[in-house]
């Protein structure tokens, strides 16, 4: 089984990604320096607004989420997993971490990337205002057993 969906935002030049642990996508229009997770503003989808076929995917412990970010012709993949714990129901953020730890905001946890470790020219289109499209792709494996 698998769901897509699209979140369309666009960068802003105080985008830092010096977060350690998290990224975040939000509907907000401005960002501060205090954001350093952020990386895309003025979302035009909360968790709350994802597909429901792909929320439900998502509440699943054996679930695998790829999401695709581009902006600026440049392209970073990130492998996460969803969670039976997730409530998806944030109306403005998106945030994947690299823990376990869930809220409202969470779609995605056990991120291989992060602010930190997204690549240099990705971040500086990011700083450019360039527009951010982020497409979900979550699948549930089928049991090799």
């Amino acid at each position: 089984m698998k769901a897509r969906d699209t979140v369309r935002a666009r960068g802003d030049p105080l985008v830092r990604a010096t977060h350690p642990t998290t990224f975040e996508v939000t509907k907000d229009m401005t960002l501060t320096e205090a954001g350093d997770c952020i990386i895309g503003v003025a979302a035009d989808k909360g968790a709350a607004d994802l597909d429901p076929d792909l929320r439900a995917l998502l509440r699943d412990d054996r679930a695998v989420l790829m999401t695709r970010l581009t902006a600026g012709g440049e392209t970073v993949v990130v492998r996460s997993r969803g969670s039976a714990a997730l409530s998806l129901d944030h109306p403005t953020d998106l945030v994947w971490r690299r823990s376990d730890f869930i809220s409202d905001r969470t779609v995605g946890i056990r991120s291989d990337r992060v602010a930190v470790t997204l690549p240099g020219g990705f971040v500086a289109a990011l700083q450019r205002g360039e527009e951010l499209v982020v497409e979900l792709e979550v699948e549930i494996p089928d049991d090799e057993n």
